[in-house]
């Protein structure tokens, strides 16, 4: 659903481990990373479209995680040109978000990243809360920057990041194992 401004609305998902990391899925045959996100269909509270997304992009379902909580307001930001849909040129902008903040109750090998058709991700890993967001494309960033910022209030965490660069994730030891992919570290 577009709305009068041009957003469509949309969440944006932050999970935690045990540790504090979040997860981080890597686009499918792109060389970019981000959280799982979706748009909310018509008729779909957004955590309805949370847990939804939850289930489509990372297979996690309700039993596999708590909310710690959710921005006040919408996020927004624009997509560039060359990213619309020809069909949508002319009045969509961006999405607009809202962002639920999760802690993962269930394990690591719960993830599976093939219970969707159309996959989104085809690999993923765990970071530190504040990890540098260049692998995020461009125009997101922001919006990252802004969801991560507000959510961080909820773990008792500096609102401005003192961002370590070192990586942590840990495979599953089960059949499902899910894609892990390394973190290139980023030079000081």
């Amino acid at each position: 659903m577009i709305d009068r401004n041009g957003y469509r609305s949309n969440v944006g998902i932050i999970l935690l481990n045990s540790k504090n990391e979040v997860f981080w899925g890597k686009r499918i045959r792109q060389d970019s990373w981000q959280f799982p996100q979706g748009g909310i269909k018509p008729g779909e509270s957004p955590e309805q479209a949370m847990y939804r997304e939850l289930t489509e992009e990372v297979g996690l379902h309700p039993r596999h995680v708590d909310i710690i909580g959710r921005t006040r307001d919408w996020l927004r930001y624009e997509v560039p040109d060359q990213w619309i849909r020809r069909d949508w040129r002319g009045n969509y902008k961006g999405q607009k978000q809202i962002w639920y903040l999760l802690r993962l109750l269930g394990r690591d090998c719960d993830v599976s990243l093939r219970t969707s058709v159309r996959p989104e991700f085809d690999a993923w890993r765990w970071n530190q809360y504040w990890v540098e967001l260049e692998s995020v494309v461009e125009f997101k960033r922001q919006v990252y920057r802004q969801a991560l910022t507000e959510l961080a209030r909820l773990l008792n965490r500096p609102p401005f990041p003192n961002v370590s660069h070192g990586y942590g994730w840990s495979p599953c030891d089960s059949g499902n194992r899910p894609v892990i992919a390394r973190a290139k570290q980023s030079e000081k």
